[in-house]
């Protein structure tokens, strides 16, 4: 998160260092924050002597595992702590106490402790990884031996097989691991053959404190931020939790720091991306400055704009259309996965992703990076547009490219389509054309079952390990191979019937001889191979024990239209045991309610820190506007959304405004 704004505390911050005769220039005052004889926290230490007998220091608190609910309670403590300046307060996240002004609320959003220990888990299994390979054996304090979880359901008997073979075969790589000889590589210790990482946009720091203290086996971490006052506070929080070895500031533009690493000597193993926002400005610089093999993590937070409020504007960012659909935030992933995979390959890169998770208000990346031409031809087949029905929500994709395996050639050419006629065949609608998005799995289901193994065995660890283990879970039981899905409450509401139990509309799917699986991404999702006939088919029978009142369905509506067709397939809801996954029977944590209220993305930092207030005012004014009119010539004052967009046929009977909506909220005010 990049903040240009000077506030009154960085005023504080110059009398201070003007009167401690620090030096002037930006870089020598960063070093002396934390090194030489100057070191401005050793003159607040020495200020403060009298503290320092009775005070512990952040570094010695031990911390208390703490649940998604507790965090934001317990997190935020005033505390009299060496080197703290009026005002300021001691944030506790992890093993982390980040030292925050008060006026700048924004540093700290307690909804993402769960993607920064997500975050924490995934690099440390993909240091495990790359230092295994150097000769090094990480150690995570806590960890004990592996368990493995899991969670893939039984199929033709083999599963009992696999897991008594299982314990043989792990006992066999021990027994050959055990034979060479490894580098321990614990947390907090520089790694001389260690990972490089850098945090492009660090704000306070807080991210990079956590994987010094948290993470084995790094060689450093770059903290950066294009703000001065950013740059310092992560120094302070640097000295304050004692990992200035290893962590250091940077006060740069976060392109321009990776476009100055782009030469293979100069790349980061790990680069993390958090912005406010669209990461699109940095993706260009990101996948040239990574590593061979490195770990790209990207947060994109402008769901509207992934989402489909606006597909114009997210072609401009990412290359490609969103369109308005409930497999809207699956559709997200692949349209970010799909420009990184677009600007890597410019690069003779291509990208290999490991984990993709949706949660709430934002999504999350980790992907490798590779270099390969030969590879990179593989691009357009992975990429794919998608056909979305307006009336039923029925899709169909249809691949850019299309490769075939000659031998030990390849042979490439363009796609045959499209896949469906002009209109659909089921209700008779159109369809909007959606992406171009990536097609390919989206997770690594080895690499996924390493980081679930890991937090599964050891708890404490995480303050959201509960949380994680549920997530994980989900990802691991998805269907890789097949791209979106199906909502349930959806595809009944289509036809205007009660809406069937989950498990019984998942049998019939498993008798009719199809896959089907959960999305982490949507709580009520179908993923499914079966087409989209089999679904309606399955709808219909429902409809049948559950009939609905047709005389009551226009005869243009997509609800006739399905109902009005006999079901080619006798759907059986009798349900089946592999129907519930693994996931749903141990009850783990899955779709958690929000803990607090206004739980999602802060407003944007305004001038002189804070938050600012307009985006809050706006949010009470309009929430629930129209659930409190108890007159109907009430709704006059709110604009028509079908005259929007330019479907109301009411026309001056219409019980909403067709006003321009700025002169409709001007008469609200």
């Amino acid at each position: 998160m990049q903040h240009t704004a000077i506030s009154q505390d960085w005023l504080h911050w110059t009398a201070a260092r003007l009167s401690l005769g620090l030096p002037k220039d930006k870089p020598a005052f960063l070093q002396s924050l934390t090194t030489g004889p100057s070191c401005l926290f050793k003159r607040f230490r020495t200020m403060n002597n009298d503290k320092e007998d009775t005070d512990t220091t952040a570094a010695d608190v031990p911390m208390e595992d703490t649940n998604l609910s507790s965090a934001s309670e317990t997190s935020q403590n005033s505390l009299t702590e060496p080197g703290l300046l009026p005002g300021e307060t001691v944030v506790r996240e992890g093993k982390a106490a980040i030292i925050f002004p008060s006026a700048n609320e924004v540093f700290y959003n307690p909804v993402q402790e769960f993607n920064r220990d997500l975050t924490c888990a995934v690099i440390t299994e993909f240091a495990r990884e790359q230092l295994a390979q150097r000769g090094f054996r990480i150690l995570v304090p806590d960890e004990k031996d592996r368990v493995v979880v899991e969670l893939s359901e039984e199929k033709n008997g083999t599963k009992d097989q696999e897991a008594t073979e299982q314990p043989e075969n792990e006992q066999q790589k021990e027994e050959d691991s055990s034979e060479k000889q490894f580098i321990t590589a614990s947390v907090g210790e520089k790694c001389e053959q260690g990972l490089r990482v850098l945090e492009g946009l660090a704000a306070s720091g807080l991210r990079s404190v956590r994987f010094a203290l948290e993470v084995p086996g790094l060689k450093s971490i770059t903290a950066n931020d294009y703000s001065a006052k950013a740059a310092a506070l992560i120094a302070r929080n640097a000295q304050h939790n004692n990992v200035s070895h290893i962590l250091q500031a940077s006060q740069k533009d976060a392109s321009m720091v990776m476009y100055e690493a782009r030469g293979k000597k100069d790349r980061y193993d790990v680069i993390d991306l958090d912005p406010y926002g669209s990461p699109s400005p940095f993706i260009d610089a990101a996948v040239q400055a990574v590593s061979e093999g490195g770990l790209l993590c990207i947060t994109c937070t402008d769901m509207a704009v992934m989402a489909g409020n606006s597909g114009e504007t997210c072609y401009s960012k990412y290359g490609s259309v969103s369109i308005k659909s409930k497999y809207c935030h699956e559709m997200a992933l692949r349209i970010i996965l799909h420009s990184l995979d677009q600007r890597a390959a410019v690069y003779q890169r291509y990208i290999e992703p490991l984990l993709s998770v949706s949660v709430d208000f934002y999504i999350r990346v980790f992907v490798r990076v590779k270099t390969g031409q030969a590879k990179v031809k593989y691009s357009a087949s992975k990429q794919a547009l998608v056909y979305n029905c307006v009336g039923c929500g029925s899709f169909h994709l249809q691949r850019m490219g299309k490769r075939m395996s000659q031998g030990k050639h390849m042979k490439y050419s363009a796609a045959t389509g499209p896949p469906i006629g002009p209109n659909c065949e089921h209700c008779g609608q159109r369809f909007q054309l959606g992406g171009p998005l990536w097609a390919e799995p989206l997770h690594d289901h080895s690499f996924v079952q390493k980081v679930l193994d890991a937090v599964s065995g050891n708890p404490s660890r995480f303050g959201t390990s509960k949380r994680i283990e549920g997530i994980l879970s989900m990802v691991t039981e998805e269907l890789q191979d097949v791209p979106l899905y199906y909502v349930l409450d959806h595809l009944s509401s289509t036809v205007h019937c009660n809406t069937p139990p989950m498990l019984p509309f998942r049998s019939a799917l498993l008798h009719a001889g199809y896959r089907v699986s959960f999305s982490h991404a949507c709580k009520n999702a179908v993923k499914t191979d079966a087409p989209a006939g089999v679904l309606w088919d399955t709808i219909r029978c429902w409809e049948k024990s559950n009939p609905v009142k047709r005389e009551r369905l226009s005869e243009t509506s997509p609800a006739h239209r399905i109902l009005s067709t006999e079901p080619t397939l006798q759907a059986c809801f009798e349900i089946r045991e592999d129907a519930n996954p693994q996931s749903r029977k141990r009850h783990l944590t899955r779709f958690q309610e929000n803990p607090q209220a206004n739980w999602g993305p802060k407003a944007r930092a305004k001038a002189g820190g804070g938050i600012s207030s307009v985006l809050e005012d706006k949010r009470k004014q309009f929430q629930g506007k129209r659930k409190h009119i108890t007159d109907s010539s009430q709704l006059k004052d709110f604009p028509c959304k079908k005259f929007r967009k330019g479907t109301c046929t009411y026309g001056e009977k219409c019980c909403y405004s067709h006003e321009l909506e700025g002169a409709s909220e001007q008469k609200m005010d």
